[in-house]
């Protein structure tokens, strides 16, 4: 993928970054939060290379990407002042709407920084944990000790780093966020967790445990944010900068020890023994509850509405049971697109197939399989519904739970090994991969034939001189990687002015800081490169002016660069300057080449392109 081309081609899509209030990114998907939906160009987002498809819940316009997304997220940031590394959507740039949209797109926001984290560290959990069901290591040694800390450690501190990404959300100052979830965990606190005659300036109270909960921390960060702004509208300057934490964490501490804390405790404690009801009356039920209807929710983002109620049921059991039956959901629709991977006589649809069944299988990643394949087939979809409905309720019904937060995949396995019946384990996910591979591979789907392929010819693309200057061979050049054509077909021009000016209608897709080129891509898919002068990339910027942005759109003639030639010359420079298609693979010829003097603005050369095949839907 090239995430840059992704990255522009989304953010034009959706109406450029002043169409934008709002970006996060969870494990597969660009979470944005639109100010006018009718300016998205959906048809030209769901286009653009690299982008599985699109959704719209929770009041956000998501794009799936699938696992190159913090990349392409990363790109969009350079490009534009969305997307600030680590950060979460501000409260005030939630979505607007029901409280159920407002409280998924929180809890999306709060909960996908710290994701990865969470999932890389209780699968090294899960692996600890087998490794003793298994004998391969003591629980008294040294080593056990150290391992169970570093992976143990996330999950026990919490609150710690929920008090950054809700202190993010709710623009409230992180450190004193910090601070209040730091005195929850406090050494000298957590030994008090049920012990009898606490009082608080003679309020009696009851010390709960505060270890690797979700809710204290969150609605005292809220209530911080309140008061932090009322504080600071009322303190004097000279003042309010320390005294605004002081009061803060003085007032927040003690609130949640005696009012927050307990009733997030008595509110845990029902839902814990809600799941444990239903887990243990009619296991099967919610089993294939959650193996049959996970990926659906994945589809609509309700998902997160979940994630929170895994951690409260880690909390105040020790074990997450609902996660069991999702294992059998990810793997059924891993299991559904491989059955489209050995069926499938289409030659595009069989590549696509490979990597989302590996993707699914081995990482828990089935975007890729359920928007790329299974969902437009329709059929492997739901066969994979029906595969974890089954697998699901068996895995259920053998009471089997995890002890550890992971994300459901193949990896992932070992943090359900020892714990419940693993024969119905093992058969719940045998039933989850054997029902829907088999049903895709006999009962099958209706896919886009070979011959129901739209062939579509590409149009030559008129290339203008960016200089002016003396057209020359591109083999003049004095670099053997642009003269043998290696780094893309084109020619040179020995430029007489200091000024490059766009050569067609189309969009910069690499404005380098130190001016020394610039890459641009053509409405019709043509993507050019100017390098001004040779290894002119060591002068670090100096005598180039750079007049654009990466992402920005340009019209022909548009100043792109501006360059004082005489001074690069006498730092010894070439300023001989390549111009070259660096996409063959669409436009792998050049024709009808200028030759001689020529103006920006005259016609320099064609691109041609190749007849381009597109899958048919």
């Amino acid at each position: 993928m090239d995430y840059s081309k992704t990255a522009a081609g989304v953010l034009k899509g959706v109406g450029g970054e002043e169409n934008v209030q709002s970006l996060v990114h969870c494990a597969t998907r660009l979470r944005f939060v639109i100010k006018d939906d009718a300016k998205i160009d959906k048809a030209g987002v769901k286009a653009t290379p690299g982008v599985i498809t699109t959704a719209e819940a929770g009041g956000q316009y998501q794009v799936v990407i699938g696992n190159d997304v913090p990349e392409v997220y990363a790109e969009i940031a350079k490009i534009s002042g969305l997307g600030k590394a680590g950060e979460a959507t501000g409260a005030q740039d939630r979505p607007k709407g029901n409280l159920f949209n407002r409280f998924i797109a929180m809890i999306s926001a709060i909960f996908t920084p710290l994701l990865w984290a969470l999932a890389g560290t209780g699968l090294l959990k899960a692996f600890l944990a087998a490794a003793v069901t298994f004998g391969w290591i003591d629980t008294a040694t040294t080593t056990y000790v150290v391992l169970n800390a570093l992976s143990d450690a996330f999950i026990n501190f919490l609150p710690l780093a929920l008090a950054f990404t809700a202190a993010r959300y709710f623009k409230a100052n992180e450190f004193t966020s910090f601070a209040i979830a730091a005195a929850l965990l406090y050494p000298t606190i957590t030994p008090l967790v049920g012990a009898p005659d606490l009082t608080f300036f003679g309020i009696p109270f009851t010390m709960v445990s505060y270890v690797s909960s979700v809710i204290p921390i969150i609605v005292i960060v809220w209530l911080q944010s309140h008061a932090e702004r009322f504080l600071y509208a009322k303190l004097p300057g000279s003042i309010r900068r320390f005294v605004t934490p002081m009061i803060v964490v003085l007032l927040g501490v003690p609130f949640v020890f005696l009012v927050v804390g307990p009733l997030s405790a008595i509110v845990g404690g029902w839902l814990g023994s809600g799941i444990g009801w239903v887990f243990s009356t009619v296991p099967w039920l919610g089993g294939a509850i959650m193996g049959g209807l996970w990926q659906v929710f994945v589809i609509f983002g309700l998902h997160w509405g979940l994630v929170p109620l895994f951690t409260l049921e880690f909390q105040t059991t020790g074990q997450i049971l609902l996660i069991g039956p999702v294992f059998a959901a990810v793997l059924a629709q891993a299991a559904a697109v491989a059955g489209v991977w050995v069926r499938a006589r289409n030659k595009n649809l069989k590549s696509l197939a490979a990597p989302a069944t590996l993707s699914g299988f081995l990482a828990g990643i089935t975007e890729p399989a359920i928007y790329g394949i299974n969902l437009p087939l329709k059929r492997p979809f739901a066969f994979g519904i029906v595969g974890g409905a089954l697998g699901g309720a068996i895995i259920a019904i053998g009471g089997v739970y995890s002890t550890a937060f992971v994300v459901p995949s193949g990896l992932a396995l070992p943090a359900l090994f020892g714990n419940g019946n693993m024969l119905l384990l093992a058969l719940g996910l045998a039933v989850a991969i054997a029902v829907p591979f088999l049903l895709t591979v006999i009962v099958g789907f209706k896919e886009p034939a070979e011959d129901a392929t739209i062939a579509a010819e590409a149009t030559d693309v008129e290339v203008l001189s960016p200089l002016d200057g003396t057209v020359v061979a591109l083999t003049e050049i004095p670099d053997a990687a642009f003269a043998d054509g290696s780094l893309g077909q084109g020619v040179a021009i020995q430029p007489r002015s200091g000024a490059v000016y766009a050569p067609f209608d189309g969009t910069v897709v690499a404005a380098f800081p130190t001016g020394h080129a610039i890459g641009l891509r053509h409405a019709d898919g043509a993507e050019l490169l100017i390098h001004i002068g040779i290894d002119t990339v060591k002068l670090g910027g100096e005598h180039f002016a750079l007049k654009v942005t990466s992402g920005q759109e340009v019209k022909a003639g548009d100043l792109l660069v501006e360059f004082d030639g005489d001074a690069i010359e006498r730092a010894g420079y070439n300023l001989i300057t390549p111009v070259i298609i660096t996409n063959p693979d669409l436009y792998p010829e050049v024709g009808s080449a200028a030759a001689g003097p020529i103006a920006h603005g005259e016609t320099l050369f064609f691109a041609g392109a190749v007849e381009r095949v597109l899958a048919g839907k």
